[in-house]
């Protein structure tokens, strides 16, 4: 009978053990805790969980995991500043800025950004959280954010993987949100890296026209603008000489004259003749006069640290990733795609191209172990769902991209909404002149170009890695928001 009883047991176990692993829909947990911002005590509370997003017939379709962060030892909490905080890939959890950015809790690296073990987390002195209260969103298939099934069988996953189609359920999702924590009254704010920039110029429209949710900000960090990214073409190629000639500095790559100058004080000589000498160039393309060519080609290779030959080799149009490769072949390392301080070895050192991304692969070593200790251990938010780092979103549908025009159109409405660049010199997949450029162009008229804020780093992708860039980057956000803060003002021309 014992022997029975125990069998009985251990299959109770079994079945209990194998249980379908998903994620909550509908959920949230709650823990309050206390740190120190700029040597003032901030006391603050934690909601993490997921919200569904539903579909016309108010069906849930998936579910989004998110992190709140609201400050708790203020006076009327409605009305403090709300921040919507998205990463980017299209496929990117919220991860990075959340624990190593703008959040309570940063990574143990150093101080330039490196991982050290063991992995952790600790306070972040420099969090926004002491002047806005922040939420970490998670789309579709990254993070624990899931698919659901609609009567058994998976919601079809073209509604969520493409940028208007990610733009069209965020923007719902916030609207829900925003009811659920009861924040009407508080001034909103966008902030997207990368592939998030693009977000949040189409989410900027989406949520004034469609939800009738106004901003105060939209912040862009190292963004990506598809409208130049991937497009080839003169001015795709020459915008990134700038920061060619950034990463070849900081490598002591570059001639005397230019390498004893400072960072920024070298910059805008290298800009000046992107924009005025190597785009017309390059528009030339074949038919580009032999005298030209050579001239151009001698004043690339002085900015850019190449060998006039490679340079003229690649037709005056050198591709990024050759870059990365060619730089310092001779001394047998690559140099990284995202944050070009970091160093790469190659199986071997011929080739047009690296191996691996060397700061990616030394990123997620250490943001992966750090984040799913901090959500169990800190958050208190337990489940056997994999915490996807970047998530199956492909493919992705990139047609008809108007972010840019959407967020022109949204200023334009809008009054109070400006607009603040961050970006890092060394970064080589999304480049700080491409922000700059973007910015430049969002809007023709120059009527709103007293809105655009841009702010440099000498870091990369992520320039929040490097201390340095942490404390300054923070503070030029804190700044941001302080500026944007209304008191009153009527939104009116």
């Amino acid at each position: 009978m014992k022997k029975l009883i125990y069998l009985l047991y251990l299959g109770l176990v079994s079945f209990i053990q194998a249980q379908k692993r998903e994620i909550p829909i509908d959920t949230v947990i709650v823990t309050n805790h206390t740190t120190e911002i700029k040597g003032k005590t901030v006391n603050y509370q934690a909601q993490t969980g997921t919200q569904p997003v539903w579909d016309a017939e108010g069906n849930p379709i998936a579910s989004l995991f998110y992190t709140f962060y609201r400050r708790t030892d203020v006076k009327k909490a409605s009305e403090r500043p709300l921040i919507f905080s998205f990463n980017g890939g299209p496929g990117s959890a919220s991860v990075w800025m959340h624990l190593a950015y703008t959040g309570p809790k940063i990574l143990k690296i150093d101080e330039e950004g490196y991982p050290v073990q063991p992995y952790g987390y600790k306070s972040n002195p420099n969090s926004i959280l002491d002047v806005a209260d922040i939420v970490f969103i998670n789309p579709v298939n990254t993070a624990y954010s899931r698919i659901l099934e609609v009567e058994g069988e998976k919601a079809d996953r073209e509604q969520f993987f493409g940028i208007n189609e990610d733009i069209q359920y965020l923007a719902e999702w916030l609207n829900t949100f925003v009811s659920r924590k009861q924040r009407w009254e508080s001034p909103k704010y966008l902030i997207g890296e990368s592939y998030g920039g693009t977000r949040v110029m189409g989410l900027s429209a989406a949520l004034q026209e469609r939800q009738w949710m106004y901003l105060n900000g939209v912040i862009m960090v190292s963004p990506a603008d598809y409208k130049v990214i991937r497009v080839g073409g003169p001015v795709s190629s020459a915008l990134n000489l700038p920061y060619y000639a950034a990463a070849a500095w900081f490598h002591k790559q570059l001639e005397v004259d230019l390498q004893q100058k400072d960072l920024t004080d070298m910059l805008p000589e290298v800009e000046e003749f992107t924009i005025n000498e190597l785009i017309p160039a390059l528009a030339k393309g074949g038919f580009i006069s032999g005298t030209e060519r050579e001239k151009i080609a001698s004043e690339m290779a002085r900015y850019s640290g190449l060998s006039k030959t490679s340079i003229l080799q690649n037709n005056l149009d050198v591709p990024n990733r050759f870059f990365w490769k060619e730089l310092l072949r001779d001394e047998g390392k690559t140099i990284g795609r995202l944050d070009s301080r970091y160093l790469g070895i190659d199986r071997k050192d011929v080739g047009i191209r690296p191996d691996y991304s060397a700061e990616l692969t030394s990123w997620l070593h250490s943001f992966t172990p750090a984040i799913n200790h901090y959500i169990q251990k800190e958050l208190k938010f337990k489940t056997d769902v994999k915490y996807n780092m970047f998530g199956p979103v492909r493919p992705w549908n990139n047609e008809n991209d108007n972010t840019r025009e959407d967020l022109r159109r949204a200023m334009a409405e809008n009054p109070y909404l400006k607009v603040l660049f961050q970006s890092g010199y060394y970064d080589g997949a999304t480049t700080y002149f491409n922000a700059k450029y973007t910015m430049w162009q969002v809007d023709p008229s120059g009527k709103m170009k007293d809105r655009f804020y841009f702010k440099g780093y000498r870091s990369g992708h992520m320039m929040y890695l490097r201390n340095e860039d942490l404390i300054k980057a923070n503070d030029d956000l804190r700044t941001f928001i302080i500026n944007t803060t209304t008191n009153g003002k009527p939104a009116k021309y």
